[in-house]
């Protein structure tokens, strides 16, 4: 690839690590904000569910005008208003300031800012014969973030409280200065006679994509991978403190996930290259249930945890490249942001579930042991949804 397809890979890759990496944190503050706040698990995890919906709402938006205008400039918008949203609840620590710091502002921050916007630009960069690897480059190197900032988070919740670590994960958004610039910073370039149909054009192209089986059936097995995400993202520290493991064993596990995923994702974007992407999502949604069903009906361990989050974190986010891949081969690149957005909005919905479903049974039984039946079910979807998809008939450019 040239080097400026290398740097948009790279800065791409940067723009994911601190979007996703700071909400991967969002689960280690569950516990210690009711004990120093007396803010119950149902605020907060209701707060993680509003934000993977208003991250699904917004990233079709997000898509949309960064296809338009460029991904650079939606992307360093999107890390400002992250920052905002991390420090209301560092400042002012409430249930208000949490829907509104974590529900809504870091949502619609991750929407603007995450893989959804970013990897559009990824796609418009690189040769066609490219763009698995691309686009699993850019996922995998999204995972170092995820893998550095859950340790970084626990330090500060340990050093200072709560608030010092929200203060700490809101000043890496200023990283954001120095590698927004470097996406796609002007309007994309026309490829061939697709114009990308900006915000105004969004209703008729989600219309349009969902009309189409296929693409209906992949959004339907993308609402599994948010559901089964965002619950362990949020729970997994406190169904093992529950279950009576040490409380590092959590922020372990969390951090385990990311840096599994680096290898993940890019052989899932890889593997994208070879084989049609619908076939591979049905075998991570097969072996991620697999893995779900065995962690759920043992007795947890500290070795057994740390194998689910090692081999749970080689396919965390293969999804993302695939299924951006997915798309791609069904419709172009010129919407691939606003396309994905559609399709990702559905994965929000299964989050904001996932999430909020969680707190309210542990808030309701004291344990999650009634919630992981609904895990298997939701994935078993998936693999079906996945591998009932035709290929393409023709593949855009």
């Amino acid at each position: 690839m040239p080097a400026a397809a290398w740097i948009i890979v790279l800065s791409a890759a940067a723009s994911v690590s601190l979007s996703l990496g700071a909400r991967q944190t969002f689960g280690l503050f569950l516990l210690p904000l009711g004990v120093e706040h007396g803010i119950s698990a149902t605020v907060l995890g209701a707060s993680v569910a509003i934000h993977n919906l208003i991250w699904g709402i917004g990233q079709p938006f997000a898509g949309a005008l960064a296809d338009r205008i460029g991904t650079g400039r939606v992307a360093l918008s999107g890390a400002a208003i992250y920052a905002v949203g991390l420090l209301l609840p560092a400042i002012y620590p409430s249930a208000a300031t949490l829907i509104i710091g974590i529900g809504i502002l870091t949502g619609l921050g991750t929407a603007a800012a995450g893989a959804g916007t970013v990897l559009g630009a990824v796609a418009r960069a690189v040769p066609e014969h490219r763009r698995g690897d691309a686009l699993g480059l850019a996922s995998a190197g999204g995972s170092v973030g995820q893998a550095a900032m859950v340790p970084f988070a626990q330090w500060g919740i340990e050093t200072g409280g709560t608030s010092f670590a929200f203060t700490l994960l809101a000043s890496t958004m200023l990283l954001a200065l120095v590698i927004c610039p470097r996406l796609e910073w002007k309007a994309p370039i026309r490829v061939g006679n697709a114009m990308p149909v900006g915000i105004a054009g969004l209703p008729n192209l989600a219309r349009r994509a969902l009309a189409d089986r296929d693409f209906a059936l992949l959004t339907l097995g993308f609402f599994a991978c948010g559901f089964q995400l965002a619950f362990l993202t949020v729970h997994l520290p406190a169904h093992l403190a529950l279950c009576g493991l040490p409380t590092g064993l959590g922020v372990t596990a969390l951090m385990l996930i990311g840096l599994f995923n680096i290898p993940g994702s890019w052989l899932c974007g890889r593997i994208g290259n070879v084989i049609r992407p619908e076939v591979a999502l049905g075998a991570i949604y097969l072996l991620r249930t697999i893995c779900i069903a065995i962690f759920a009906s043992i007795v947890p361990s500290e070795w057994g945890t740390m194998i689910f989050a090692a081999v749970m974190g080689f396919i965390w986010l293969g999804t993302v490249p695939l299924t951006s891949a997915a798309i791609a081969r069904r419709f172009g690149v010129a919407d691939l942001g606003a396309l994905y957005g559609v399709c990702f909005l559905s994965h929000q919905v299964g989050g904001f579930l996932g999430a909020g479903a969680g707190a309210i049974v542990v808030d309701a039984t004291g344990s999650y042991a009634a919630f992981w039946p609904v895990m298997l079910v939701v994935g078993i979807v998936a693999i079906a949804s996945n591998w009932a998809t035709r290929a393409p008939r023709m593949a855009p450019a």
